[in-house]
């Protein structure tokens, strides 16, 4: 005799099964689309920072003690006036999101700028010196970077007062992200001494990604 609960029983039990496993890969396919408009998305608005060309307009950047510097294309300024060192450099944003800078690291000592280029090793975010008022690269535009140093007392004084001396190379980190707070970056640029004049030649080393997996 046909046991029909039994066979009701399983087959409502084989029914649960087959909708378990259709949720359980649709679920799994909403995840998925999920990460990639959400990866979409922070591409969208991941900034990356890199010299600007020579063909890019010049620029006026303006200290808060009223010192100026003409800023070219492509270049960098390192310079002194009344015993302050000031250190300018165009930067382009080859992202497409907004960048917004938030602080800037040299090493301290001669001896610490050799090894700093060869390791390829990034500092802490928390080594950074904060800027003193906001600066905005807009995606696909110029803009620029600017530090200045006004203590002979303070640590990173005597590094930048001998790549100005010796006409050696000065590194820089920059550190920034988009205009959420996220997508922090580290990049490393390099200010080449051009001719006598303060004016450098900025190139850039490498990028670390401080919020996602660097893609290394």
């Amino acid at each position: 005799m046909t046991d029909w609960a039994t066979i009701a029983s399983a087959a409502t039990a084989g029914g649960t099964l087959v909708l378990a496993f259709a949720t359980f890969s649709s679920t799994r396919s909403a995840n998925k689309a999920a990460r990639i408009a959400e990866r979409s998305l922070q591409v969208g608005l991941r900034p990356v920072l890199m010299p600007s060309r020579f063909e890019d307009p010049g620029m006026k950047v303006n200290f808060l003690d009223e010192h100026l510097v003409h800023l070219r294309g492509g270049m960098g300024v390192v310079e002194e006036g009344d015993g302050n060192l000031y250190m300018v450099m165009g930067l382009r944003n080859a992202g497409a999101g907004l960048a917004v800078l938030h602080g800037w690291f040299i090493p301290q000592e001669p001896e610490d700028r050799a090894g700093w280029a060869v390791n390829m090793a990034p500092p802490e975010p928390d080594q950074f010196r904060r800027l003193n008022r906001d600066i905005y690269v807009p995606g696909g535009d110029i803009g620029f970077w600017q530090g200045a140093l006004r203590d002979p007392q303070d640590p990173c004084y005597p590094g930048v007062r001998a790549a100005l001396d010796d006409r050696g190379p000065l590194m820089v980190d920059l550190l920034y992200g988009d205009q959420d707070g996220g997508q922090r970056t580290i990049s490393r640029f390099r200010l080449t001494a051009r001719g006598e004049g303060p004016e450098r030649l900025a190139t850039v080393a490498r990028h670390w990604f401080l919020d996602r997996a660097d893609p290394r």
